[in-house]
């Protein structure tokens, strides 16, 4: 049973003690899979040293994360992004988008980053990978303003309703599943079972919001088999099917 996760800051500073043996933990779990996102510039060379170490098992993604598109830098950091990608290979655009919880000052550069980078996805054939918190509309909007055919990807950390859930699906995202589907409060469980698994994937978020039973503990990516078997409850499935399929479907959004 191979488990993908989609969404792992493995670079984090909560791992800083135990990176390895965390890593391996995931491995010996079925997960051997992992998809690191980009925050900014400050963590490239984090990743691309944890690249190095585990090069069969970590894939890479290169982008400005919403939270840290600031007034005086963001410009520069975009150019960062686009070098990059210009000299090596990524495997999708991430994470990207808005967050109006942190800063709703900054919403109108969050969607110019969000938009540009979008672009960059597009010009280099990449999935993007959705950051959305408290910004749906301002989110959907960015996405309506871009909808294309070669415009694709995964709506990480995905907490809508079922109406948000459809609308992601239309515009060819998947839906990233991790802890809040086994939230009492999550409210995502409630639906998820109306929605093909073929347009869901699997992720951890680490090290955040960890899923029943270690909510309120550091995250990491052998959870990730928790979250497997709440959609094997969920969709009345054995794991082995929701890991198949998941894997399947991570596969085919980051062209491997």
């Amino acid at each position: 049973m191979i488990l993908t996760d989609t969404h792992t800051h493995l670079y984090s500073e909560e791992f800083e003690h135990d990176r390895n043996e965390m890593i391996q933990r995931a491995i010996d779990s079925g997960v051997s899979r992992f998809f690191v996102p980009s925050i900014d510039s400050s963590y490239t060379q984090k990743m691309y040293d944890l690249e190095a170490q585990f090069p069969s098992n970590i894939f890479l993604m290169m982008g400005l994360h919403p939270c840290y598109v600031k007034p005086e830098t963001y410009q520069e950091e975009l150019a960062h992004v686009e070098t990059e990608l210009a000299i090596r290979k990524f495997y999708a655009i991430g994470e990207i988008g808005v967050d109006l919880y942190w800063d709703k000052t900054t919403l109108k550069i969050q969607q110019e980053a969000f938009q540009r980078q979008i672009q960059l996805a597009k010009k280099h054939k990449l999935a993007i990978n959705i950051h959305c918190r408290e910004a749906f509309d301002e989110v959907f909007e960015v996405l309506e303003s871009e909808k294309a055919t070669d415009l694709f990807g995964i709506f990480h950390c995905f907490a809508g309703d079922f109406g948000q859930a459809k609308r992601a699906i239309d515009l060819n995202m998947k839906l990233g599943i991790g802890g809040v589907a086994t939230f009492k409060n999550g409210k995502i469980d409630q639906f998820l079972n109306e929605i093909d698994l073929k347009h869901i994937v699997l992720e951890t978020d680490s090290p955040y919001l960890a899923p029943v039973p270690f909510r309120g503990k550091r995250n990491e990516s052998s959870y990730t088999k928790w979250v497997a078997e709440k959609l094997a409850q969920i969709y009345q499935l054995p794991i082995e099917e929701i890991a198949q399929i998941t894997t399947q479907n991570s596969k085919a959004i980051f062209g491997i």
